[in-house]
């Protein structure tokens, strides 16, 4: 065999390849020290979105924060009430010990060590050209390797390219390795490789290795558990926590090991840390965190025990017993109650009604040096409000005012509540006129009570009124309009109950729900007019609304007149809105998935919490395919927030999409898509997988497709008179509309954008930029 073409790369490559001395140990501490330099665990900061950063032709700003009219218990999460994280607190992990965690040694045979020459020969050159390959080209070099190479020659590859930090090639050879029939499991290689991949924040490719270890039937090694937990944590990837908690309760429960010091802080950490009021839900993560701490004789810092009070301050049922154990521990060890306890504390007590308590936190507060928190003042009120004593709270929101004390929002909205459920009618209005005067923003919790209080006390009038003016200062509410709806329902004004009703049937950011078709139920029925009543009752058994007992007794006595069934079988059936909703939702990213007992497919509807539009489509979406969710994604009222993550039943009308857009796992584009390219489709395109730029240019996302996908893509714009430039970034595409085009696209699809998002999308350079990037993994 000839060896022309290779040995002139043996010389070549000396001084590039390191040559390992015999036998080869790669050790940890040994080729990582560079690489080190990148791992540390600092603390979760917040990540800035910049997934567009390379596409130069379109200018991008900063997105602009949500604007929120709804304030609720979790208020206190958004505005930094979590107690802070003093910077001893040990979050950032040593590089020392990440060192000296155990790593079992790979050897590998030397280079000169080969007897043959064309083999030294071939081995050199792949380890020189393969790392400046792409995938497709990458594969296609070691395929044409077949007929010679070894396990032991890729495995001296896959070990070089990790010498050098071409981590990704390593990863690639030893996936290619996998799938030879000659492969054999080499446990210090995967440990090798998925540390490497770890410490480079590849949590998807360490994941991956990961999992290939435990399918082996062996335990990964403490390195791994640790670095891979560190590269979830360190991911601004909803979902990575989770993961990030899975490793590391499997690091104990599996390989029964006992995480560093630094570990369990950096999680415990990332869990107060989350945005919104999800930091509630992982109270029992947070106390196997501490469990583990208190049982390894590690150091617990007052922050610890702090966070873990904050924590159970928020659940729905406090636990007093834990609460006052945490605290007898913590003044065991040395700690002083800070004002985060405190405040936490008169959080957790006020809830229960315990007035002792409470005020004994308050006192302590009073004695302390430091300013007394807003909140305080707030839970006093709360407490005093749930024992029936709503003039004390009163007193106690004066005093705010005789102290000079800052009155904050929520301190208006608490006694704006408290007011209002005990029917105080113009002292409420009183300090609605107040707060209003303020400036402050917030106001639908307030017109929310207001317009409950006057629908209990009877007073449409003033409903009325109160609605207009919730209609002309905040967004469309769903909750406002069931309200006024009932209200109308209930004077007998069915005309104009009918009326409102149609406009939040046919509004896409309001939408019709169980609440709103039981109002108009009940109105027909009794107006009369069974006609109407029989079709609302048609809509909510085929959008699977709950019925109200005495409402359906009734329509069962007119429909048995008229000699119906009334349990006849619902057929479900995608609507042609629904198909061209899901064809621009697919197009935009959406995945679906296969269930594998019913072979049927069901659509996963995630949405980024970051994103204002997707803030408004979400409800939009949840109420439009309603019908087709799982019981466990539906809501059981309307003051439940909607969560970012809701999936559908299988069913085969969603395998139809499946085959359309998704081959093997992968997203493709139909070949007839220009039929399907209506302004619909667009629109919601735009609003799941695009932005608009500061310049007013538009951008739509393709993300995973091929070329021969694209130019489908393209061809079908084009028959829609629309111009676009294509610009890449690693496996998306984004497709840009400018001057021109940018306003064809935005009249074709103005009548499908929802009213609320219209703001963040309209090709406007007045309007502000869409908060609506997202990162691309």
């Amino acid at each position: 065999m000839s060896v022309a073409p290779y040995s002139a790369s043996i010389s070549a490559l000396k001084s590039a390849l390191v040559v390992p001395c015999h036998p080869l140990r790669l050790r940890h501490h040994a080729h990582c020290q560079n690489a080190l330099s990148s791992l540390p665990v600092h603390p979760l900061q917040p990540y800035s979105w910049t997934t567009l950063r390379s596409l130069r032709s379109f200018a991008l700003t900063t997105p602009q924060p949500l604007h929120q009219d709804q304030v609720s218990d979790v208020e206190d999460f958004e505005e930094k009430a979590r107690p802070p994280i003093e910077s001893s607190f040990h979050f950032v992990a040593a590089e020392g010990e990440i060192r000296s965690l155990p790593s079992p040694e790979l050897e590998v045979k030397e280079l000169e060590e080969l007897p043959e020459q064309w083999r030294r020969s071939k081995i050199a050159w792949l380890c020189k050209e393969l790392p400046s390959y792409k995938h497709s080209t990458f594969v296609r070099i070691l395929n044409a390797q077949r007929n010679w190479i070894t396990q032991e020659d890729a495995t001296y590859v896959a070990v070089h390219c990790m010498r050098i930090r071409e981590n990704e090639a390593s990863f690639r050879v030893y996936k290619w390795m996998s799938q030879q029939h000659w492969f054999q499991f080499n446990f210090a290689l995967a440990t090798k490789l998925a540390d490497y991949l770890g410490k480079d924040r590849k949590y998807a490719k360490c994941r991956e290795i990961f999992d290939a270890i435990i399918n082996q039937g062996r335990v990964p090694s403490e390195s791994t558990f640790h670095i891979l937990t560190v590269a979830y944590l360190s991911a601004p990837v909803e979902g990575c926590l989770d993961e990030a908690c899975s490793i590391y309760n499997k690091m104990i429960q599996l390989g029964g090991y006992r995480p560093r010091l630094s570990l369990h802080n950096s999680l415990f950490r990332a869990l107060l840390t989350q945005p919104g009021g999800r930091a509630k839900h992982y109270l029992n993560q947070a106390e196997f965190i501490f469990h583990n701490l208190v049982t390894s004789d590690l150091e617990v810092h007052q922050d610890i025990y702090a966070g873990l009070i904050w924590l159970h301050s928020y659940q729905d049922v406090i636990d007093k017993e834990r609460i006052a154990s945490l605290r007898e521990e913590m003044r065991n060890a040395g700690f002083k109650e800070n004002t985060d306890v405190l405040i936490s504390v008169m959080r957790a007590c006020s809830k229960e009604g315990d007035v002792e308590e409470t005020e004994k936190a308050w006192l302590k507060l009073l004695e302390s040096d430091c300013n007394i928190p807003p909140k305080a003042f707030v839970y006093r009120m709360d407490l005093y409000a749930r024992i029936g004593e709503t003039m004390k709270s009163l007193d106690i929101f004066k005093g705010m005012k005789k102290q000079d004390m800052p009155v904050s929002s929520a301190a208006y909205l608490k006694i704006i509540e408290v007011m209002s459920k005990a029917g105080e009618s113009e002292i409420a209005e009183t300090i609605f006129d107040e707060y209003i005067e303020t400036g402050m923003k917030h106001l639908m919790p307030a017109y929310m009570d207001l317009m409950t209080m006057y629908f209990n006390l009877g007073m449409h009038d003033k409903l009325e009124v109160a609605f207009s003016q919730c209609l002309a200062r905040c967004s469309p509410n769903r909750s406002i309009y069931n309200i006024y709806l009932e209200s109308l329902v209930r004077i007998g004004c069915i005309a104009k109950a009918e009326e409102i009703f149609n406009e939040v049937h046919s509004n896409g950011m309001i939408g019709s729900s169980a609440r709103s078709c039981n109002a108009i139920l009940e109105g027909y029925l009794s107006s009369g007019d069974f006609v109407k009543a029989e079709k609302i009752y048609d809509m909510m058994r085929q959008k699977k609304y709950e019925i109200k007992p005495q409402s359906l007794e009734k329509l069962q006595d007119v429909l048995r007149l008229k000699r119906k069934i009334v349990s006849r079988k619902i057929i479900m059936k995608l609507t042609e809105e629904q198909r061209e909703i899901l064809v621009g939702l697919l197009l935009g990213g959406l995945r679906i998935e296969l269930d594998k007992e019913r072979r049927n497919h069901a659509v996963s509807f995630e949405f980024d919490e970051n994103s204002n539009v997707h803030s408004f489509l979400k409800v939009h979406i949840h109420e439009r395919f309603y019908e087709w969710l799982t019981s466990s994604s539906r809501l059981a009222d309307d003051n439940n927030e909607i969560p970012n993550l809701f999936s559908s039943i299988a069913h085969s009308y969603f395998s139809f999409f499946a085959d359309q857009f998704w081959l093997q796992g992968r997203p493709m584009i139909p070949k007839l898509i220009h039929r399907w390219f209506s302004g619909r489709v667009l629109a919601y395109w735009y609003m799941y997988g695009g932005l608009r730029t500061s310049s007013g240019d538009i951008l739509l996302k393709l993300k995973g497709v091929s070329r021969e996908d694209l130019e489908r893509i393209i061809k079908a714009l084009q028959t829609r008179s629309l111009g676009c430039r294509i610009k890449r970034k690693g496996r998306v595409f984004w497709i840009g509309f400018r001057g021109t085009n940018a306003d064809t696209f935005w009249k074709l699809t103005e009548p499908y954008i929802l009213e609320s998002a219209k703001s963040f999308l309209a090709p406007d350079e007045s309007l502000s930029v869409s908060a609506n990037t997202r990162e691309e993994a």
